[in-house]
């Protein structure tokens, strides 16, 4: 009976994507270091539709290599191959004045395959982690943080670019050619 119930929650999630529309409920980025201790729990799949496992408001992204998180952290940094002629335009690109916020949902698969995927990218080039926000929102893509409305926040995950304090453009939900391309797109469009 739990099988099939979590078979039916698991499927509604996939379906449902990261698109829902009502909410359910009302920093040292270094990815080299590995948790050091896994329980037999890790071993156990885990249901990120569960509102215990949601990290939200500002998240501090060693969060994402501990558990229950770090199984599918470490799998999509670890996994991704960046496009290395994108990689060499953005290591042209000095980040003076640049800022990243980047919103996601912890429950939600998009989230969980591009975030890691983003940071390995941001590692290579050597962006400093201090200037990246994180900002965990629920399935309504609702905050607990003040003035989080202002970035009318439709699908997640978003990753919002600033350039002197001034948004310069976003990836929303799926990049269009890459995460890394985007990005370069993003900086050189000026």
């Amino acid at each position: 009976m739990k099988r099939i119930t979590f078979l039916i929650v698991f499927g509604l999630v996939v379906l449902t994507g990261c698109k829902t529309s009502g909410p359910v409920a009302g920093s040292n980025t270094n990815v080299s270091q590995k948790p050091e201790t896994m329980t037999d729990n890790a071993l156990q799949p885990v249901n990120y539709s569960e509102q215990s496992t949601w990290l939200l408001g500002y998240i501090n992204p060693v969060q994402l290599k501990r558990e229950p998180h770090s199984m599918w952290f470490y799998k999509g940094y670890d996994e991704y191959r960046a496009d290395p002629v994108a990689i060499t335009s953005l290591s042209g690109i000095i980040p003076d004045g640049l800022t990243i916020k980047i919103v996601m949902g912890t429950w939600c698969p998009d989230s969980r395959r591009e975030v890691p995927r983003f940071m390995k990218i941001l590692d290579t080039w050597k962006f400093p982690s201090d200037l990246v926000t994180f900002i965990g929102v629920d399935n309504g893509k609702n905050s607990p943080i003040g003035g989080y409305e202002e970035l009318d926040i439709q699908r997640v995950p978003t990753f919002i670019i600033y350039k002197n304090n001034v948004e310069t453009g976003r990836i929303i939900e799926n990049p269009v050619t890459s995460l890394e391309q985007d990005i370069v797109n993003i900086l050189v469009k000026e």
